[in-house]
């Protein structure tokens, strides 16, 4: 079986940018915004702390893709070290994540559209609905011509991302205006109201929409049943992509804090195009609101990529029927990819009602399956390292190992799950916070 049909055509380019597409996207375009109201400047720990989380993952990851390379990666892992059981969960709990990241962001595609007054009579509906058909015809495509598309469009978010630090890095310095404020601002929204304006709780609540943004690391796995060396390949891609990922996250949050006052936060708008709007550069509001658009495109194209490779993996496994593994000639699974298509059509639903409401309820929902995956993957590279030991076999024969095994695993494992209990409790508690 393995990956038979699949075309090896991912370059180590490829791979990266495709698991920055995945993670950058609405949950730091436009979900940050909402979390900057709910948890204030302390949102920086959040993202701190969910970072922590996503590199202790995505190590484990690492020896279990490099070790064995499968597109869909985690239900063969599953179901090696889990069973039967512990795979069929795995599996549709990671579709279930792609899914509904698909539909916030073609949610989230209708809520930016109408930033601009000429599109603001199209009903959300039509624009969610254009948007759906251009990533199915995207993810029609070979996955040479995806990764290519997707290098680029990861690049444009990437260049957006670099050029909001430095451009608001000058303007909390006072080298350049910014509206609202007659001095330089500096760092005085972080500590105007406290760091923790709405106390130390609501930051934790925040945690599982933060998930939401790193998810897309776990792509990495995805992609190495379809990459070129994928043992050379996927050990940089981890490298690389951890660091770039907790510079530009961490980066932008605090630029967001240090200019964009708590109270004044939200989903409505992105943070990205406030400050950009109140720099006052000509048109940098729509430029901005332009890149951010192509950004949850972008996260959209990764995640119905991801849903797809999901529902072949199943197949392939004999957990659904079996010719939902069938490829074209072109190496797509044409049938897994109309499935994961229906799961992106209830975004059109989420169009209808209430987009706001419904984008956060989407988000929180994909965090929370992300993170279950996550402990499945730590659990499952615990349980591999295990057997390797007990079978004879040395770590020296591992081509790529999980740094400060088996601490690193461990907490991996004890931290999601601390993460998923937590937030929990608080939705009995306080059933509102999401």
């Amino acid at each position: 079986k393995g990956d038979a049909g699949y075309a090896k055509e991912l370059k180590p380019r490829h791979i990266r940018m495709i698991a920055l597409g995945g993670s950058i996207g609405t949950g730091l375009f436009l979900g940050a915004g909402g979390r900057l109201a709910q948890g204030g400047a302390g949102l920086m720990f959040a993202y701190a702390i969910c970072g922590v989380f996503a590199f202790l993952m995505v190590r484990a990851l690492g020896e279990l893709s490099v070790r064995r390379p499968s597109s869909g990666a985690f239900v063969s892992y599953a179901r090696e070290f889990l069973g039967e059981r512990g795979a069929y969960i795995t599996g549709w709990l990671f579709f279930l994540d792609w899914s509904t990241t698909v539909m916030a962001d073609i949610t989230a595609v209708a809520l930016y559209m109408h930033y601009w007054t000429l599109f603001q009579p199209v009903p959300q509906w039509v624009i969610a609905l254009i948007a759906l058909a251009l990533v199915f015809c995207l993810n029609l495509m070979s996955v040479k011509m995806y990764g290519e598309a997707e290098f680029w469009f990861a690049s444009i978010k990437v260049f957006a991302i670099c050029a909001f630090i430095v451009i608001g890095l000058l303007a909390i310095f006072g080298v350049i205006p910014i509206a609202g404020y007659q001095h330089a601002p500096m760092f005085g929204n972080l500590v105007k109201d406290g760091i923790f304006p709405n106390g130390f709780m609501p930051v934790f609540a925040t945690i599982l929409t933060v998930n939401f943004a790193f998810s897309g690391t776990e792509l990495i796995g995805v992609t190495a049943g379809e990459t070129r060396d994928p043992q050379t390949a996927v050990p940089k891609a981890i490298h690389t992509t951890l660091w770039r990922l907790v510079l530009f996250f961490i980066g932008s949050i605090t630029v967001m804090c240090a200019l964009i006052p708590w109270r004044k936060a939200g989903v409505g708008e992105s943070p990205f195009v406030l400050v950009f709007n109140g720099i006052g550069i000509p048109y940098a509001g729509d430029i901005m609101n332009f890149v951010v658009l192509t950004a949850v495109l972008s996260a959209s194209n990764s995640g119905l990529y991801a849903s797809t490779r999901m529902v072949w993996s199943m197949g392939n496994e004999g957990m659904i029927p079996r010719w939902f593994a069938k490829t074209n000639r072109r190496g797509v699974p044409m049938l897994a990819l109309c499935a994961a298509m229906a799961g992106g059509l209830l975004a059109l639903l989420s169009s209808v009602i209430a987009a706001s409401t419904v984008y956060l309820v989407l988000v929180a929902l994909s965090g929370l399956s992300a993170v279950v995956v996550w402990i499945a993957i730590a659990y499952c590279q615990i349980v591999f390292r295990r057997r390797w030991l007990e079978s004879g076999h040395s770590t020296s024969e591992l081509k790529y190992r999980t740094p400060g095994y088996p601490y690193v695993s461990w907490a991996a494992f004890i931290l999601c799950t601390a993460s998923v209990s937590y937030t929990h409790l608080r939705a009995h508690e306080t059933p509102e916070h999401l």
